[in-house]
C-alpha cells in the first residue's frame, strides 16, 4: 500500500462517475475510494458493488460530513455543481469537479469564493488538456516549434446527439459541448479570447431545435495576442467522433488527427479504407481522464498547484455566453460585455 493514501468520496454514480469509480479503484494506486452518494440509491449501490467500494449512499452531504475523506469527486448533475463545491469546500475537504461548475456566473463566483476562503484545491474536468495529441500541440507552441501562431482551427463533432431530455437542462451546445473547444483553444494558444461570433443553425434534429437548441455551430475566435481561431461543432457525425485540431504559426503547422481502433489501412481495386474512429469520448479520452485524475491526487497529496483551476472552468462559461448571445443577436460580442 502507498505511504501516502488520499481519501475520496464519489458523488455522482452516472456515467462519468462510475468511469472516475473505475480509474479511482483501479489505474491510481495512490487512492482509495471510501464511499460513492447518488441521488438514486440503487445507482450509488450498483456502483459500490461493480468498483469494491466500501460505503454507500443517497445523500452526497455524507460524503461531506465523513471525517476520513479528505477529497471529494464530483459528477453530480451540472445544477449542483456549484452549491457542492460551496459545501464541500466549508467541510474543508479538497475537490475535483467536473464541468461546468454552473451555468451563470453568478453560482460560479459564490463557488469560487468559498474555495478561496477555505484554502482547498478545486480542479475542473477539463479532461482533453491531458490528451497527447494536444499536449503536443501545445508543447510545439511552448517551444516555437512552429514560430509564431497564426491561425487555429478545432473540429469537434459527437457521432450522435444526447438526449432532448438532457438538452433542455443543459444549457444548450455552446455550455455542454463547445465548452470544451473553448477551454482548448485557450490551453493551446496560451492567450485569451477577446471576441468571438457566432453562425449556428438546426441541420439535423428539428427536436433540438423545438428546445431552443441548434446542432451545427461555426465559433469564429480572435485572441488577445491576435491569433485568429475557428471552432467546427456538429452534434450528429455519421462516421463517429471526429475530433481533430490544425494550428498553423509563422515558421509552420501542426495537427493531429482522430484515434482509431486500429491501425490497418486496406487497399483493394476500388479504394483505399480504414476502420471508423473510436466511438465516443469514453474510448477517445481513457488515458486523458486518468491522468487528470492522477494529477488532481498528486497536487492534493504533495500540496502542489492543480493544473485545471477555478478560473479554468470560469471562462469557458462566458465564452458560451458569449456565443449564445452572439447567436441570438447576429453579432460579434467581446468577453468583456459578459463580465
Amino acid at each position: 500500500m502507498p505511504a501516502h493514501l488520499l481519501k475520496i468520496g464519489l458523488i455522482g454514480a452516472g456515467r462519468i462517475g462510475r468511469l472516475h469509480a473505475g480509474h479511482l479503484t483501479s489505474r491510481i494506486p495512490s487512492t482509495e475510494l471510501v464511499i460513492v452518494a447518488d441521488a438514486v440509491e440503487d445507482t450509488a449501490r450498483q456502483c459500490a458493488e461493480h468498483y469494491d467500494i466500501p460505503a454507500f449512499t443517497q445523500d452526497y452531504r455524507a460524503v461531506l460530513d465523513h471525517p476520513g475523506i479528505q477529497a471529494v469527486v464530483i459528477c453530480s448533475s451540472t445544477d449542483t455543481h456549484a452549491r457542492i463545491i460551496e459545501e464541500a469546500a466549508q467541510a474543508g475537504k479538497h475537490i475535483f469537479c467536473e464541468k461546468p461548475i454552473a451555468l451563470n456566473l453568478q453560482s460560479i463566483d459564490r463557488a469560487l469564493e468559498a474555495v478561496e476562503r477555505s484554502s482547498v484545491k478545486l480542479q475542473i474536468g477539463f479532461n482533453r488538456r491531458f490528451d497527447a495529441n494536444y499536449r503536443r500541440v501545445r508543447q510545439a507552441v511552448e517551444q516555437g516549434e512552429i514560430g509564431r501562431p497564426h491561425l487555429l482551427h478545432i473540429v469537434s463533432r459527437d457521432p450522435n446527439p444526447p438526449p432532448v431530455e438532457y438538452i433542455r437542462i443543459s444549457g444548450g451546445i455552446f455550455l455542454d459541448m463547445t465548452i470544451h473547444d473553448f477551454d482548448m483553444a485557450r490551453f493551446l494558444i496560451g492567450s485569451e479570447v477577446e471576441e468571438l461570433f457566432v453562425l449556428a443553425n438546426v441541420m439535423d434534429n428539428p427536436a433540438i431545435g423545438a428546445v431552443g437548441d441548434v446542432d451545427t455551430t461555426v465559433v469564429m475566435l480572435q485572441f488577445s495576442n491576435g491569433v485568429i481561431g475557428t471552432i467546427s461543432n456538429s452534434r450528429h457525425a455519421a462516421y463517429g467522433y471526429d475530433q481533430r485540431v490544425e494550428l498553423l504559426g509563422s515558421a509552420g503547422a501542426v495537427c493531429t488527427g482522430n484515434n482509431y481502433p486500429n491501425t490497418a489501412i486496406i487497399s483493394d481495386g476500388h479504394n483505399v479504407r480504414r476502420d471508423l474512429p473510436l466511438h465516443f469520448f469514453v474510448e477517445r479520452y481513457t488515458e486523458s481522464f486518468v491522468s487528470e485524475m492522477a494529477a488532481f491526487v498528486d497536487a492534493v497529496l504533495h500540496d502542489a498547484p492543480v493544473p485545471v483551476n477555478g478560473l479554468d472552468g470560469r471562462v469557458p462559461v462566458v465564452m458560451a455566453l458569449a456565443a449564445r448571445k452572439s447567436l441570438v443577436e447576429h453579432r460579434p460580442v467581446r468577453l468583456s460585455e459578459i463580465e
